[in-house]
């Protein structure tokens, strides 16, 4: 599903959850009625979920015009202004707090990957994402990362292989998971090994995995692993996961390891404040 397909859908869910029979407080305000409003960032964050925000109001009754005075993955300070809104008030009052949450969330997102992204300054280390996203908005979430400058790790199941601990058990064995996975998909889908030391590494790189993910070593380790994957196969890359934070990413980097992916990013997130008020015209501003 195509992401403009998929933002149609998430605000469709989300209106659904809220609305129900119908927005009874917006039912104060007399229909014809007009407004104008504004969004403000109240801490600095990287903006992310320009495109949920105005499918929003698209699928409410009445026509509200967004003007944005910034896009996705601009770095807001606090206390910008991030769009002005106008058109019926029922509108806008019904819409605020489904299209305030998309904005909160993905911002939230975004401003994490972008502070992980800026500690693996000055190194070759990628920042990935993991599968551990808030179900339902994977597709959103994994834009947010881009949004903060990280990379996206596999989207699901089903565009690349990742054969973890339970997989080697029921295959008996790295080397024949790999051959399993060649013999059902062949070349054209990515083969990465999970492993849990260095013999499980030289077993992954002999068998022909694409990347290996190395679990939960320290770095001396990590840098172990480097140094045999330079020696045996310098094209595998090489993967970081486990409990991987911003006080130690840069030292991870230093060991030479080519991704790390850090489930934090989508799991643990913190919204960002953002706040909507009604003001009076857009000939008077705040």
């Amino acid at each position: 599903m195509m992401l403009e397909e998929k933002v149609v859908e998430d605000v469709r869910r989300a209106l659904d959850e809220d609305l129900g029979s119908g927005d009874i407080s917006a039912e104060l305000i007399e229909e014809p009625s007009l407004a104008c409003a504004l969004v403000v960032t109240r801490e600095p964050a990287v903006l992310c979920g320009v495109s949920w925000f105005e499918e929003v109001f698209r699928q409410l009754p009445g026509e509200v015009k967004v003007e944005w005075r910034h896009q996705d993955g601009d770095r807001l300070e606090a206390d910008v202004q991030v769009c002005m809104l106008s058109g019926p008030a029922r509108a806008l009052l019904t819409g605020e707090r489904t299209a305030l949450n998309f904005l909160q969330t993905l911002s939230g997102t975004a401003t994490l990957a972008a502070r992980y992204v800026s500690a693996l300054e000055q190194s070759h280390t990628v920042l990935l994402d993991t599968r551990k996203t808030i179900p339902g908005l994977r597709r959103a979430q994994k834009y947010a990362v881009r949004c903060g400058g990280g990379q996206n790790h596999r989207m699901g199941l089903y565009d690349e292989i990742l054969i973890k601990e339970n997989h080697i058990l029921a295959c008996g064995g790295i080397s024949q998971a790999i051959a399993r996975a060649r013999d059902i998909h062949g070349p054209r889908v990515p083969v990465e090994v999970e492993v849990e030391g260095l013999d499980e590494l030289a077993e992954a790189l002999s068998g022909g995995a694409d990347k290996v993910l190395l679990d939960n070593f320290g770095q001396d380790l990590m840098v172990q692993a480097v140094i045999l994957r330079d020696q045996r196969r310098p094209e595998v890359r090489l993967e970081v996961s486990g409990g991987v934070g911003l006080s130690d990413i840069r030292e991870i980097a230093k060991t030479g390891v080519d991704y790390v992916s850090v489930g934090a990013l989508t799991k643990d997130l913190q919204a960002v404040d953002l706040s909507m008020r009604f003001y009076s015209g857009w000939d008077t501003v705040p």
